[in-house]
């Protein structure tokens, strides 16, 4: 017997296969927690704190290096507890291809920045980590999931930016530009991020 509702069944089966299609992307995404966002954030601040006061100055360059070590684990720590925490895989899946697409410009950046140091060219160094870590973020953006990918892609796009004002800029003024990308940005997506989440959990 033929439906005399054939609209309603194809709007059903419409419905239906973009609910697959968005579970589809949905589970080959990257979720990225606002918590290791807040706690880069919150190291970016504090580095940046530290190099501002007078006698510290001039140790600004180690300052920065210690925290961006200090960060990246701590953003490894907490991504990994929030995948064990939803019963996902450590690094299989997004979770690999998402620190593949990160890598390439991060392992750029560290070797210009070993380049400049010892070639004397430190004045160059700030605008060469926030342009390129930038760029890595813009990388991976494509992978994160999608309520959250227009946010990475605006942060990425904003390091890249500041990485160019940091180029144009005086020497005095880099630290500043380092603590507005790697504080405030990485604080107000971690927090924009964290507000996607709490909302995504109270309609679950």
């Amino acid at each position: 017997m033929r439906s005399n509702n054939p609209v309603e069944m194809d709007s059903h089966a419409l419905g239906t296969l973009n609910y697959i299609r968005a579970s589809i992307e949905a589970a080959g995404a990257f979720a990225v927690p606002g918590s290791a966002g807040i706690a880069m954030g919150v190291v970016g601040l504090t580095a940046a704190g530290l190099a501002s006061i007078p006698a510290l100055a001039a140790s600004w360059f180690a300052i920065w290096l210690i925290a961006s070590v200090l960060a990246s684990g701590l953003g490894v720590v907490l991504v990994a507890r929030h995948r064990s925490g939803a019963g996902l895989p450590l690094y299989r899946g997004p979770a690999r291809r998402f620190v593949f697409c990160l890598m390439p410009a991060l392992l750029s950046g560290a070797v210009l920045t070993a380049v400049l140091y010892t070639s004397g060219e430190q004045r160059l160094i700030p605008g060469t980590w926030l342009l390129l870590y930038g760029s890595a973020v813009l990388s991976a953006t494509l992978l994160t999931a999608p309520a959250m990918m227009r946010l990475i892609g605006i942060m990425g796009a904003l390091f890249v930016l500041l990485g160019g004002l940091a180029f144009a800029l005086p020497a005095q003024w880099h630290n500043l530009v380092l603590g507005a990308g790697f504080g405030v940005l990485h604080l107000v997506f971690g927090l924009s991020i964290g507000r996607i989440e709490v909302r995504e959990n109270s309609a679950a």
